[in-house]
């Protein structure tokens, strides 16, 4: 009985880590999937969000949502700031290009988190506080729930937006084929620069989702995390707004029930091994569609 007891309560562990890799996820997918380009650098914006949460909390003291809020303003404006300084010029690029792109900028934004706020872990206080509740002997934490709600309440609105609404359709439109899209007079350079607004902001609630869980933030807090959700992308099928949700729910509890029966050590050899697994058999993803382009 004991050992289901912490079964569950690590499968739920899992389940609010899977959330936010989930939400970091969608920030990749969406920029993929509609400006065909990795945003290598979409985890430093998360650790870029987490910083202004503990600047507007702990030093201009002001409140929680205050500062969910000014997160979400910072880490907009930076991604789209990144998208037309260092994104756009490389838009008929080679990936490898982009990809060199993508890096410099996290080490870019890496550096300088360094620079103003030192290597030292700064503590952030808990912009979500809410008290565990006990059930059937499992420990079911407030921040877990809030976190696990949130992410699906952010799936199903993100959904809805994309396939019901004007704008959403003028993305897919982009996402198929940009000079079709441009003819039916559809702006692109506008729909790439929203869809990295929106994913930026996703990072920025990631953030704050993060270090409400963890408490603290340093210049590479988004480092590993941002590869983690990356390859939870892949996991469930990059582009697909479904499979990003599908792909990170999968990863935490791999590497929540890897860490709790396995090592701790080999959690993340773990998560990337199944990354692996999966492309051999399925290199599509989980709910990737295989697109067949013709000459």
């Amino acid at each position: 009985m004991q050992g289901l007891v912490t079964f569950i309560q690590q499968f739920i562990n899992g389940l609010s880590l899977g959330s936010v890799y989930a939400l970091m996820a969608l920030g990749y997918t969406m920029v993929y999937g509609i400006a065909k380009m990795l945003n290598f650098a979409h985890g430093d914006i998360i650790m870029v969000g987490a910083y202004t949460v503990s600047v507007v909390c702990s030093i201009l003291g002001m409140s929680p949502i205050f500062a969910v809020l000014a997160s979400a303003v910072v880490c907009t404006t930076l991604g789209v700031t990144i998208e037309k300084i260092a994104y756009k010029p490389l838009r008929s690029a080679s990936p490898l290009a982009v990809l060199i792109t993508a890096i410099g900028v996290s080490y870019f934004l890496q550096s300088v988190a360094l620079l103003i706020f030192g290597s030292n872990a700064k503590k952030v206080p808990p912009v979500v506080s809410l008290n565990s509740i006990r059930v059937a002997n499992i420990d079911l934490s407030g921040v877990a729930l809030v976190i696990i709600g949130v992410t699906v309440l952010i799936m199903i609105c993100l959904s809805l937006f994309i396939n019901c609404t004007k704008v959403g359709k003028a993305m897919l439109a982009v996402s198929e084929d940009k000079g079709a899209a441009e003819l039916m007079g559809i702006n692109v350079n506008a729909t790439i620069s929203l869809t990295f607004a929106i994913g930026s902001a996703l990072a920025a609630v990631a953030g704050v989702l993060f270090v409400s869980s963890y408490g603290y933030v340093d210049p590479y807090t988004g480092a590993l995390p941002g590869i983690k959700a990356f390859v939870a992308a892949v996991l469930g099928g990059i582009g697909s707004i479904p499979g990003a949700m599908l792909g990170g729910i999968i990863l935490g509890v791999i590497e929540s029930l890897s860490k709790a029966y396995i090592s701790t050590n080999l959690a993340d050899a773990i998560v990337f091994g199944v990354l692996i697994v999966v492309l051999l058999v399925k290199p599509t993803g989980i709910l990737g569609k295989k697109k067949i382009t013709k000459v």
